[in-house]
């Protein structure tokens, strides 16, 4: 599997593109769409999956829908964040209504996306509608786990002791590397040092 990375303007979030010959698959939707056409090419786009609900990473998801003729993937909760627009922080202050496009995942569960095969795990704390995503043995963690930090948990429906059983969720799986929402990817043994960092820091 090839991993492309783009880097959106707004807030420096993640787009990935990941690539199987003929098909691609699109983990989170910060990303200008031209940018993305560029990468997909003629590949079938054969879904979207969200790792949560924030607008630097769900801004452009019903554009991406309908551009390449797919499904969005995440959490039920997300609705709840991306309807409020307190919880959504866009930056002209608005909110989505349209959730035609979308297919709600089960937590914790294995999911098959055209040529693509998924674990799903739901991780919330950064957000209740967080779900990291291992792929080929890499994790797609959203904003749960960054390079030697974890997200924020002063947002609206961020949650501090979610975190922590999210982290001790984590901490159980195995992977090769994480790829983050925001900043540069980590291996697995630098991540099992992080978590092991932020769970102390998050019981103080």
């Amino acid at each position: 599997m090839e991993i492309k990375r783009l880097v959106a303007s707004y807030l420096q979030s993640n787009t990935f593109v990941l690539i199987k010959e003929n098909h691609a698959l699109i983990v989170d939707c910060g990303a200008n769409i031209e940018d993305v056409k560029q990468i997909v090419l003629n590949k079938k786009v054969d879904g979207i999956l969200l790792t949560h609900g924030h607008y630097d990473h769900s801004r452009f998801c019903n554009e991406y829908a309908k551009t390449f003729s797919c499904k969005i993937y995440a959490s039920d909760k997300i609705v709840k964040i991306m309807s409020d627009s307190e919880a959504l922080y866009a930056e002209d202050g608005g909110a989505f209504d349209d959730f035609a496009n979308f297919k709600f995942i089960e937590d914790d569960k294995k999911i098959k996306i055209g040529d693509f095969d998924i674990e799903c795990y739901y991780c919330p704390g950064h957000s209740i509608c967080s779900v990291c995503y291992k792929i080929d043995n890499i994790l797609f963690a959203g904003d749960v786990l960054f390079d030697r930090s974890i997200g924020r948990t002063d947002l609206k429906f961020s949650d501090r002791k979610m975190m922590y059983n999210s982290l001790c969720k984590l901490e159980q799986i195995t992977f090769d590397s994480v790829c983050s929402g925001h900043g540069d990817s980590s291996t697995f043994n630098e991540q099992k040092k992080n978590i092991a960092v932020y769970k102390r820091f998050l019981t103080r």
